[in-house]
C-alpha cells in the first residue's frame, strides 16, 4: 500500500502542535516504558501498523522487552505487568474503546488507587495523544518498517 498523505506532507502548524503535546506528555513524569507499552497497546486497539512497528522499536530502545510487548493483547491472563502497570492498561484500554466501554466511579476509584489526579489527568491525554496519532497514521496509510528508533 502506497501512503496517501505523508508525514512530510502533513500541515506544519498541526505537526508542531501533535508534537507539543507529545514533549509534554514525554515530560510530564512517567517513564518512558510505561509509554511505550501504552503506545504499542492503543495502537493494537486501533490495528495502525505504522505506530505498532515504531512502538515497538521505541519500547524496546526505552528498556521494555519483546516478551511484554508480545504479550500485551492478553495482558489480563500474564503475570508480566505489575498492578500501576494493569491499571494504566485498562485505563488506556477504556479510553481508547470509549464506545464500548462505560468510565464509571469504580474504574476511575481504582485508578486513584495507582495514579494521582494530575497523573491520571495526564495519562489520559498520554492515552488521547496515541490515539490522535493512529487516526492519523492509519488513515494515511504511513508506512511501517523504515522507523528507526533513538
Amino acid at each position: 500500500m502506497n501512503e496517501r498523505i505523508s508525514f512530510g506532507e502533513l500541515p506544519s502548524g498541526m505537526v508542531e502542535a501533535l508534537l507539543a503535546v507529545e514533549s509534554y506528555v514525554n515530560h510530564c513524569g512517567f517513564e518512558m516504558r510505561l509509554l511505550e507499552l501504552l503506545r504499542y497497546r492503543i495502537s493494537q486497539l486501533n490495528g495502525c501498523a505504522y505506530c505498532l512497528d515504531r512502538h515497538y522499536k521505541e519500547g524496546i530502545h526505552a528498556g521494555e522487552s519483546a516478551m511484554r510487548l508480545y504479550s500485551l493483547p492478553v495482558w489480563e491472563e500474564t503475570p508480566f505487568y505489575t498492578e500501576r502497570e494493569r491499571a494504566a492498561l485498562r485505563w488506556a484500554d477504556a479510553v481508547t474503546l470509549l464506545a464500548d466501554n462505560a468510565i464509571g466511579d469504580d474504574l476511575v476509584n481504582e485508578m486513584l488507587r495507582h495514579f494521582n489526579k494530575q497523573e491520571l489527568a495526564n495519562l489520559t491525554l498520554a492515552v488521547a495523544q496515541m490515539n490522535t496519532w493512529n487516526r492519523i497514521a492509519k488513515p494515511f496509510a504511513f508506512m511501517p518498517g523504515e522507523f528507526q528508533a533513538g
